[in-house]
């Protein structure tokens, strides 16, 4: 069963090659030597090293206290998670998983070989308590995978202890630096041993500034792929928002392929936007349960007592528990799927050799303005005929058919924003606000559909429905006050004519 562990750590040069005296810095009453540890690891990538350009490293070592299977996964400059599994000859499935995204059909392969030497200590406070673990590493780096050499080095290591504060870092190194040690150069050992071994995979660094039309929409879709692909495992891990950045990436996409059809071909982008749909549709399952479960829990929590009559609580978690159980065994499913790692492939193609148009070419400010303005206008037809229909289903149905053109034009807008500045940054804020007032309508809808399942239930099991029915008619007038804040909203970002543009 592999287990994750958060990785606070800064890396050092030093010509020195050992720690200087750490005591009396920053709260540093004691330095304890816990003396020397050999350590030797194997990496593993793809061929073309595809984890290594993400700022991935997978490596099983063996000798120190915690020998076996590692996947560091970055969560920002000096913080990984690093999820760890126990010895064994192959990539162990838990952890192949959350590299299923990047690797694919690729085999994992040994890279490099580091062989350290680690002088550690530990940094304590007064009561004996552990602040950091700063260690010295002479590093023998071996090239496995290519034609390359052999590197050495020493580094110095500062990791801050479970649950310390990350501030304490800034003060150590303050002293590092007093004492001639360098910030590392390097993000990681592999980083380096990539690098001085030869034949080296860099991590993608920036691309040239977008200058056309169609360097500002590509731009804007590798930004989400990559998106999408880092939360492929933080969905798998089943972390907080991690369902909806992956959902809204994928929405992003196939807006933006929607959107800029002037700049990119749509008899060959269609197929992919059509998978990007499927993808988002099956993450909505879960995503859209978990905005359900938090709703309706929410608004029951605020009733008071008295008002709650019969088994609501226990009916509704069970159901928020069974749905997601549900949801997330097929979610993951979805993510393992042939079909999921051919949309990959075909997105990662489509990003190597774009399918442009001729406006592609041509400066963006004329060409990106046109599809977003013309996106805009859609969207105040589409509010203003919903709003000339009675309330019910199919103005329910109208706006929420406006919500997803506003998304649509919020994207757009921000895919726009680099070349058109402040006027496409103002309208993807206006869209924004008009997309939450929608999505709060489409969710009372929704929450009042589950709200008359449960209820039906309820009444079957011979349970009284009161509190059922409380709570619809707490969602219909949620839906009510967003419907009478529209228009106001509509005027704010179009002016008053009506089908403004």
């Amino acid at each position: 069963m592999a287990a994750i562990q958060r990785e606070i750590e800064r890396k050092y040069e030093s010509d020195a090659g050992s720690l200087p005296e750490l005591t009396g810095a920053a709260g540093i009453a004691a330095v304890l030597d816990k003396g020397v540890a050999e350590l030797d690891a194997v990496y593993y990538d793809t061929a073309d090293e595809r984890l290594a350009a993400a700022g991935l490293t997978l490596r099983r070592r063996t000798g120190g206290t915690d020998a076996g299977w590692h996947l560091k996964l970055p969560i920002a400059p000096g913080v990984r998670d690093e999820v760890r599994a126990p010895l064994s000859d192959t990539v162990p499935d838990e952890i192949a998983a959350l590299v299923r995204a990047r690797v694919r059909s690729a085999r994992l392969v040994p890279v490099v070989r580091l062989r350290s030497v680690r002088d550690v200590r530990h940094l304590l406070d007064a009561d004996g308590g552990l602040l950091a673990e700063a260690s010295a590493d002479t590093v023998t780096a071996e090239r496995l995978n290519r034609a390359g050499g052999t590197a050495r080095w020493t580094e110095i290591e500062v990791e801050l202890a479970d649950g310390g504060d990350p501030a304490f870092l800034d003060a150590v190194e303050k002293r590092l630096r007093e004492s001639g040690v360098r910030p590392s150069k390097s993000p990681s050992k592999l980083a380096r041993a990539l690098e001085e071994t030869g034949g080296t995979h860099r991590r993608a660094g920036r691309r040239a500034r977008p200058v056309t039309a169609g360097d500002h929409v590509l731009a804007y879709l590798r930004e989400q792929r990559e998106v999408l692909l880092d939360c492929d495992p933080a969905v798998r891990r089943d972390l907080p928002d991690s369902v909806h950045r992956m959902r809204v990436a994928t929405r992003r996409m196939r807006s933006t392929l929607r959107s800029f059809g002037a700049v990119l071909d749509r008899a060959v982008t269609d197929p992919l936007a059509a998978e990007l749909k499927w993808l988002a549709g099956e993450l909505g399952a879960d995503r859209d349960q978990e905005v359900l479960a938090e709703r309706l829990t929410t608004a029951l929590a605020a009733l008071p007592p008295a008002l709650v009559l019969g088994p609501v609580p226990e009916r509704l978690s069970a159901w928020a528990e069974a749905r997601h159980g549900s949801t997330r065994g097929h979610l993951i499913a979805v993510l393992d799927s042939g079909r999921h790692m051919a949309l990959l492939d075909t997105l990662d193609a489509l990003l190597a050799d774009p399918p442009l148009r001729e406006k592609a070419a041509a400066e963006p400010e004329k060409v990106l303005a046109r599809a977003v303005r013309e996106d805009r206008e859609k969207v105040a037809r589409l509010i203003d005929a919903a709003l000339s229909l009675p309330p019910g289903h199919e103005r329910d149905l109208a706006l929420h058919e406006a919500r997803k053109k506003a998304k649509r034009t919020r994207y757009a807008a921000e895919a726009a924003a680099p070349a058109l500045g402040a006027p496409a940054r103002s309208l993807a804020g206006s869209m924004k606000s008009l997309t939450a007032l929608l999505g709060d309508h489409q969710d009372s809808v929704m929450a009042r559909r589950t709200l008359r399942e449960l209820s039906a239930v309820a009444h079957a099991a011979g349970e009284d429905t009161f509190t059922y029915g409380l709570l619809y008619g707490g969602q219909e007038q949620r839906a009510a006050r967003a419907e009478a804040r529209l228009p106001e909203l509509r005027k704010r970002a179009y002016g008053s004519g009506r089908g403004a543009g």
